[in-house]
């Protein structure tokens, strides 16, 4: 069975990881292939995947087991394993330059300070692949990112946290339903309403996403 598409949760392995910022991607992509059934399981490399079938797509989504800063080595084997072209990787991944909750998803770019994205540009050669880019927010001070990065959120964030994931989720399907090109468009103007709601309350806070409409080392 041949793979629509790779989704790649950046993250790093261990239960000691699994609640930090820089954990976001593994947590949404465990979200999405737990919302549709699929388990994960040791694959022939350094990773852990699950498949899935969405909207007549099929998904891999993999969990690099290589720790952050090596996160690469799974994207180019992955895609070497399944002949596929690095437009066909989305790559999950926390970002400490968008506010807390905010969802963009991109093509291409810089690595914009992220190791594991720094990794995978590496490897395949190119910075052309998908990044669907989760927001943490930027509290630390001057040489505080690695601390703030590895550290849990804080209990004030967690429904903000959980609102994302939802929302990162709801991208994903959106993709399989409507091709990336249109659900770029569409998720990136949906994160902006949203930061306009979260803001404002009399903008609407609490109607639900619009998404969910319409059809080494460590750091």
């Amino acid at each position: 069975m041949s793979i629509d598409w790779i989704i790649l949760g950046l993250g790093n392995p261990g239960p000691d990881y699994a609640a930090t910022r820089h954990n976001i991607g593994y947590r949404v992509a465990e979200r999405f292939a737990g919302k549709h059934g699929a388990l994960f399981a040791p694959a022939n490399g350094p990773w852990l995947e699950a498949r899935l079938r969405y909207a007549r797509q099929e998904c891999l989504v993999a969990l690099p087991t290589t720790y952050m800063n090596r996160s690469g080595i799974a994207a180019r084997k992955l895609l070497a394993q399944h002949a596929l072209p690095p437009e066909r990787l989305i790559a999950i991944v926390d970002e400490y330059n968008f506010p807390l909750g905010r969802i963009h998803l991109k093509l291409g770019g810089s690595d914009g300070g992220h190791n594991g994205i720094a990794s995978i540009i590496e490897e395949l050669g190119t910075e052309r692949f998908w990044r669907l880019r989760c927001g943490i927010g930027r509290n630390f001070g001057q040489g505080e990112l690695v601390d703030y990065v590895l550290s849990p959120f804080n209990a004030d964030e967690l429904p903000t946290v959980e609102a994302m994931i939802t929302d990162a989720v709801a991208a994903l399907e959106r993709i399989a339903r409507t091709g990336i090109a249109r659900a770029a468009t569409d998720i990136n103007a949906a994160s902006k309403q949203q930061r306009v709601q979260r803001s404002d309350p009399d903008q609407g806070l609490g109607r639900g996403s619009p998404l969910g409409s319409g059809g080494g080392g460590d750091c």
